[in-house]
């Protein structure tokens, strides 16, 4: 079988089902492949999952904690969709790790879904990654495959991270097969006014890990890290908001209301723009008080 490129699609027997997909509840009867399919042996999977409908956190936050997975033995799984999908295989590629895309579709470009995705899924391909499905390849997208297409993603991954989901997200459906399956689930907090974040942070509350770095994620994977694995500082990649936050974080530790008042700045805005840096692992919150990483003292 092929697609419409040069890359062929081709049917796995079930003894070549990845370990993780065959201790399954209900495994997949069949499995079609298109690139390679990195070795779980040897490269750890990762679900990386949220809203369509992402916001700018939801894309920083999704960006950096990507790129601060770079150099890890660790492969991004994701659904190929538009919004947090699309984010997290592009981020994979940025920092080149393998990325694999499972979508609701059948693998054949005619078919593909969604259309506007075709070409990031030839880049998957072309740089070593992999696309995945139960369905023949040309098989369309339906109502019915998505949930079908999340439980191979929860099932075939070592670990699901939550970037962003609404209160009734399907994106909260995945996480739960994710528990089904004993898998970990990790989300990331988001702000108490963002809808897009109230289902995130109902599973922090349920007891997913929260991530708020990318040592929280390899923590989570099971790798080891320690402070010295954080980020250095380098003003030169700060907006100018970071820096005036970074200047005064310098001086002392600030209680939130009280730098909110230094910065004069709307406080929704304000509070997206420190969860950001909090995820970029920039500054931390303790005891009250705001105060930068000790690592990136200036």
């Amino acid at each position: 079988m092929e697609n419409d490129g040069e890359s062929e699609i081709r049917k796995l027997e079930t003894e070549n089902f990845p370990a993780s997909v065959l201790e399954m509840a209900d495994p997949p009867k069949a499995l079609y492949l298109e690139g390679v399919l990195p070795d779980p042996n040897e490269i750890t999977y990762l679900t990386v999952v949220g809203s369509r409908r992402v916001t700018r956190y939801g894309q920083e936050a999704c960006e950096s904690l990507i790129s601060g997975l770079t150099g890890q033995p660790i492969a991004i799984i994701s659904g190929l969709a538009i919004g947090t999908d699309t984010i997290a295989h592009k981020s994979a590629l940025d920092a080149n790790l393998p990325t694999v895309g499972i979508p609701g579709s059948g693998l054949d470009r005619s078919v593909l879904h969604p259309s506007s995705n075709r070409r990031l899924a030839d880049r998957i391909v072309e740089t070593g990654g992999a696309l995945l499905s139960e369905l023949p390849p040309t098989a369309p997208a339906g109502i019915h495959t998505f949930p079908r297409r999340n439980r191979i993603m929860a099932g075939l991954s070592k670990a699901i991270l939550i970037i962003e989901a609404g209160e009734k997200s399907g994106t909260l459906i995945t996480a739960r097969l994710a528990l089904d399956y004993n898998r970990e689930v990790g989300a990331v907090p988001g702000s108490i006014f963002s809808p897009q974040s109230h289902g995130t942070n109902q599973l922090i509350r349920q007891g997913a890990t929260p991530i708020t770095n990318s040592s929280d994620l390899l923590e989570m994977l099971g790798f080891k890290t320690t402070a010295d694995e954080q980020q250095t500082l380098d003003l030169n990649l700060l907006s100018d908001a970071e820096r005036t936050i970074v200047d005064l974080l310098s001086i002392e530790p600030l209680a939130r209301d009280e730098l909110i008042r230094q910065l004069e700045r709307p406080t929704s805005e304000t509070n997206v723009l420190l969860a950001t840096m909090e995820i970029k692992g920039l500054i931390k919150e303790t005891l009250g008080e705001i105060c930068l990483k000790s690592n990136l003292q200036k």
